[in-house]
């Protein structure tokens, strides 16, 4: 089995430091940015508010693990709310992960009744649903208490185009409590933001790994099966007690995508080896060109997934107007550049895959969407 040669490792450690030298950066931008579209929402106090929303934005997008980032983002609601509390969603039922302000082993586990009328609405719309207390479970009021203002807030917490988890929120049950609606939908949002972030990171460095340690060929890629996922899950391995037979407590919510039991939507890596060519597209090369031009492919699909992952609000007001290139010049040079280094002077050299990839991927078919200065 063939080795990779000294110089495709010293790429791989350079793609990897280069990447973990700009998550700081990244961090920084991606709250500042958040914060600056939504400041006209926040009504009186924006800047103290602006300020404490940050911070929480921070600490979420400080967590290097999916059980970090849902940390923080229960720990930021108690600036915004008098008791917090995150429910896992999997296999049609809700159960309790963590709380704040709450008792922590009665969250714990707690089997929400996800046909009560508010639970029902947030994961049937997908969206925030403020509602009294007469919609929630009436099982939480009872072990729980009402909040004293009888009003309840549950949000949708998206992954991969399913609700993963929903946040429940209210005042509390003394005087003086506080839910801000606004502030709790962003640091949810925030939250589920990076944890797609972190699960792409965290595949992408083991397939990286994987090709760096073993050498191993990269096999034609073939659809996962219905049953199993592609994507890295954070509540995989969150299983509600009441449906496990002798179940150990589960402290981390996070396993590898392979034990996840929904498979609604594959990660922007796992689609871009979905749609890879058909094996005997490489039918008449060396199994060694074969090889390379297979790692090119999915290393130019890998580059365009992070542009679109990165820059979501550019991507999409770019399609709409027509100038992606203009839009995403900077990112999309440095790709091609990255692209250049790496396998510019290989068999895979005149495939073009960047640029097939920046129209397939990134403009969706329609080159017209990158706009009049992009050039092939």
């Amino acid at each position: 089995m063939a080795e990779n040669t000294p110089i495709e490792q010293v790429v791989d450690r350079a793609i990897a430091k280069a990447l973990e030298s700009q998550l700081p950066h990244l961090r920084e931008e991606v709250a500042s940015q958040v914060l600056e579209d939504v400041r006209p929402y926040l009504g009186g106090g924006a800047a103290s508010s602006a300020g404490d929303l940050l911070k929480a934005m921070s600490a979420i997008h400080g967590g290097s693990t999916q059980k970090e980032i849902l940390r923080a983002l229960l720990e930021g609601t108690s600036g915004y709310s008098g008791r917090a509390a995150l429910f896992v969603v999997k296999g049609g039922s809700a159960t309790g992960w963590q709380g704040r302000a709450f008792d922590t082993e009665g969250i714990k586990d707690f089997a929400l009744d996800v046909a009560s009328s508010a639970p029902a609405r947030v994961l049937r719309d997908r969206t925030a649903v403020k509602a009294s207390v007469s919609e929630m479970d009436p099982k939480f009021i009872s072990q729980f208490g009402a909040p004293i203002d009888d009003q309840i807030l549950l949000l949708p917490l998206h992954l991969k185009d399913k609700v993963a988890a929903v946040v429940y929120a209210d005042t509390g049950t003394d005087a003086g409590g506080k839910l801000d609606a606004s502030a709790l939908e962003l640091l949810v949002a925030a939250a589920s933001a990076w944890l797609e972030v972190a699960s792409l990171r965290k595949q992408a460095a083991k397939e990286a790994t994987s090709e760096a340690a073993n050498g191993e060929k990269f096999e034609s890629p073939t659809p996962p099966p219905p049953s199993v996922p592609s994507f890295s899950d954070p509540f995989a391995g969150h299983a509600p007690k009441h449906s496990q037979p002798a179940a150990e407590e589960v402290e981390e919510p996070v396993v590898a995508a392979a034990a996840v039991a929904s498979a609604a939507a594959p990660s922007a890596m796992a689609a871009a080896a979905a749609a890879a060519p058909a094996p005997d597209a490489f039918a008449q090369m060396s199994v060694a060109d074969a090889d390379v031009h297979r790692k090119a492919q999915r290393f130019a699909r890998l580059l365009m997934d992070e542009i679109k992952l990165y820059n979501q609000a550019k991507v999409a007001e770019g399609r709409k107007k027509k100038d992606l290139y203009d839009r995403l010049k900077e990112d999309i040079d440095k790709s091609r550049n990255t692209y250049n280094k790496r396998y510019g002077k290989t068999a895979a050299a005149g495939a073009d895959y960047l640029n097939q990839e920046l129209i397939r991927s990134l403009a969706e078919d329609d080159v017209t969407l990158l706009g009049p200065n992009f050039h092939r």
